[in-house]
């Protein structure tokens, strides 16, 4: 724990007042030489005041209160100690090195203004003064300002990118997307030296040997290490991977900064493959593990969750064709039980169960349209018999049964007058049971006819052709 230490307030005019002055204060300690002082040895001892009396508890703790209070000095050391309780008005730490502690306590208000969360075991460098509470004689150094040094100082910078790459949305769990669960082609991006790489490329032989491995080996510490990686996702993600692990093994907070550079996490959120991490151990959290969709703790682990084993999968095969088999059994006798239950429905043993009683419906709905047809068609028949009475009256077929006979020319036409017949014409006469082919040698007018008619006969005057 190393003081700076300024120049002392008063100082000057104090050597003749029986009172520490700078030489007292500074006798006995090892590093006189370089300007600095260990805190443990802050007042030399008893013999040192020249005083001609004993000061009483509350003028020395007044001296050494009005002293300490007026230096302002920058303390470096770690947090070792660390007490922020909620409802306190301060927060109450302790720094330390190899063979030192310091109390300290900043006020609540100054602590959130610095805008520092401070942690156990970060290196820290404070400024403030030393204060003395008299009552009870205790001496605490009150902090000021906060600078974080070292790894300390990096892991603010880191909290503060993932501050603001989390409020943008990168970090949101809705983004991140399912792990391929069998992948034939899987990307590697890691450095082709480590011991990362061999311990992928054992476990997914062992576990996924269908799997195709395309390894794009860069830097993964040190500068230009985060642009190499960002680099080889785009290749990976050119070549048609749906998966890429980014993977490396432990080392120093420092040696893994490349992962949490801002290029390489927007390259991880903007990359249409799923990003599976495995980057040191399990403690170890990057914002590349944060924006990535999915981490692991390790790289074997990386390569275990986007590879099923084999002999697992082998048995989920078996146990899937097994819970088939076991449902299509299942199927076949429920549909078995069915086909049973349906078949001794009586309908299936006798045919008339389903349309007897329609067929009995449809024989009294035929009874009763022939009923009702006879009755609807009885003043028909005797109309039409009246009709066909009067039609037969005056056919000619009934004139012809009587006696009659119709004459036709050799043209077929019915002669109605002997004015349109000559002796020598051939003539049919239609009779009612058949017809005669004549030939006509004399043809009677008038009076001549009406003598025949009553019973003159010449004989010889129509003649059968």
């Amino acid at each position: 724990m190393g003081i700076s230490r300024p120049a002392w307030p008063g100082d000057e005019g104090r050597a003749n007042q029986g009172y520490p002055n700078k030489n007292h204060l500074q006798k006995g300690q090892a590093a006189a030489a370089n300007g600095a002082f260990a805190a443990t040895g802050a007042l030399a001892s008893a013999d040192a005041f020249a005083a001609p009396g004993a000061l009483s508890v509350s003028e020395a703790l007044a001296y050494v209160k009005h002293n300490l209070e007026a230096i302002n000095i920058q303390i470096s050391g770690e947090v070792s100690e660390l007490s922020d309780r909620p409802g306190y008005k301060a927060v109450y730490f302790t720094i330390s090195d190899q063979s030192s502690a310091l109390s300290c306590l900043i006020w609540k208000n100054v602590y959130d203004r610095l805008g520092v969360e401070l942690k156990i075991g970060m290196q820290v460098e404070v400024g403030g003064r030393f204060t003395l509470y008299a009552a009870k004689g205790r001496m605490n150094f009150e902090v000021k300002t906060i600078k974080l040094s070292g790894e300390g100082e990096l892991r603010v910078k880191v909290a503060q990118l993932a501050r603001r790459l989390e409020a943008e949305g990168l970090m949101a769990p809705g983004r991140k997307r399912a792990v391929p669960r069998f992948c034939e082609r899987i990307g590697l991006v890691t450095s082709p030296r480590g011991k990362a790489v061999h311990d992928v490329l054992r476990t997914l032989r062992r576990r996924w040997p269908l799997a195709k491995i395309e390894l794009a080996g860069v830097a993964v510490e040190g500068n230009g290490a985060a642009e190499q990686m960002a680099q080889a996702l785009a290749c990976l993600e050119e070549a048609g991977c749906p998966v890429i692990l980014l993977v490396r093994g432990g080392g120093s907070y420092e040696d893994l900064m490349p992962f949490n550079d801002e290029r390489l996490a927007r390259a991880i959120a903007a990359s249409p493959a799923v990003i599976v991490t495995g980057i040191g151990h399990e403690p170890d959290t990057s914002i590349a593990d944060l924006v990535a969709d999915y981490r692991a703790s390790t790289p074997t682990a990386a390569a275990e969750r986007v590879s099923p084993e084999a002999l697992d999968l082998k048995a989920a095969l078996e146990r899937e064709s097994g819970h088939v088999a076991a449902l299509l059994q299942q199927g076949v006798s429920q549909k078995r039980q069915q086909l049973l239950r349906i078949s001794a429905h009586p309908l299936f043993g006798d045919p008339q169960y389903l349309l007897g009683s329609r067929m009995l419906a449809l024989e009294h709905a035929q009874a009763r349209l022939r009923l009702r047809s006879r009755e609807l068609l009885r003043p028909l028949a005797q109309q039409l018999a009246r009709e066909a009475g009067r039609l037969e009256a005056l056919s000619p077929l009934s004139t012809l049964a009587r006696g009659y006979a119709l004459p036709f020319d050799g043209q077929r036409r019915l002669l109605r007058s002997v004015q349109a017949v000559a002796e020598d014409d051939r003539l049919s006469l239609l009779l009612a049971d058949g017809s005669l082919d004549c030939r006509v040698e004399r043809v009677l007018r008038g009076a001549e006819a009406r003598g025949l008619r009553r019973g003159e006969r010449d004989e010889g005057t129509v003649t059968k052709g």
